[in-house]
């Protein structure tokens, strides 16, 4: 089983319009809402391809209502933490030619107890649990090391562990060794305070980034691909070019169909071309919407691998 952890989930309201123009309306085309936040994907992901997953997200408020109403719709197991504070909202909009603005709310502060609460619905379920993802954003106020804590309790337990997220969480987990990291060049150029531009500058990264604590660091580049390392490796994946309508949530479905593929058969390289097939098949469907796994293989014959000793 991939179990999943998103301690700051969100009810996305996705809304599609005919052009995004700066100064000049906009028609709204569509609207629909769903259970939001990295664990959260994920799971949506892994499910979709087949596999056996658990989320575990915290909940509160009537948008914590809405947000396990959503839930309970995806098909996968959950496992929901009450809290106090109200679930954030948050709105992502793209055109028809693939301009996306994402607005984000920060969340509220989760209290100590509850935070024990979240410690304690996943020491119960990484018993069972092979790969265990720590995802997104934490809310104000909670422990930078929050991450770094649990990374180790799955680590005690054999559980091989995934981390995705920001700043001080990341600098923190990366510390803690986990398995594998998946930052995007945006963290990865914060991580490291450095403009990445060029191949050689995003091989440096990936690599400078492993050397901090993971075993592997996937650093995924939007359209470009996903450059990957391990000891003595680095691999490029390269994508076919699509276009792209929406690519929000294209760096959660790489990082939830390479730790499939990793469940699958621990091949580092193959799981990269899953990654990014499956982040960019995504980037093609409006909204936040996650290629299906006939989508996917379609696009993984086309991701050419580019290896690298070192």
């Amino acid at each position: 089983m991939i179990l999943t952890l998103t301690v700051n989930p969100a009810i996305d309201r996705n809304i599609t319009v005919d052009q995004l123009v700066f100064e000049d309306r906009a028609y709204i085309l569509d609207t629909r809402e769903s259970a939001g936040g990295r664990g959260i994907n994920n799971s949506c992901v892994i499910h979709s391809f087949g596999g056996k997953t658990l989320a575990i997200a915290t909940a509160g408020g009537e948008t914590g209502a809405r947000l396990k109403q959503l839930l309970g719709c995806c098909g996968f197991a959950v496992d929901t933490v009450e809290v106090q504070a109200a679930t954030r909202t948050n709105l992502n909009i793209s055109d028809r030619q693939g301009l996306t603005i994402k607005l984000n709310e920060k969340g509220a502060a989760v209290d100590a107890g509850e935070l024990r609460l979240i410690e304690q619905a996943v020491g119960r379920r990484l018993p069972e649990a092979r790969w265990f993802m720590l995802c997104g954003s934490m809310p104000p106020g909670m422990p930078s090391d929050f991450y770094a804590r649990l990374i180790e309790t799955a680590k005690a337990l054999g559980v091989k562990t995934l981390l995705d997220t920001d700043g001080e969480a990341l600098e923190a987990g990366l510390e803690a060794g986990p398995t594998a990291v998946a930052p995007n060049q945006q963290e990865a150029e914060r991580l490291l305070n450095k403009a990445l531009l060029t191949r050689a500058q995003f091989q440096d990264a990936a690599e400078r980034i492993r050397l901090m604590g993971a075993q592997m660091v996937l650093l995924s580049l939007g359209s470009r691909g996903c450059v990957g390392a391990r000891e003595g490796v680095i691999v490029e994946a390269v994508p076919p070019r699509v276009e792209v309508v929406c690519p929000i949530g294209a760096g959660d479905a790489l990082a939830a169909s390479w730790v499939w593929a990793m469940r699958r058969n621990d091949d580092f390289s193959d799981a990269l071309r899953w990654g990014v097939a499956a982040g960019t098949a995504s980037a093609t469907l409006p909204g936040v919407s996650f290629a299906s796994f006939e989508q996917t293989r379609a696009i993984y014959e086309q991701v050419q691998l580019r290896e690298t000793t070192r």
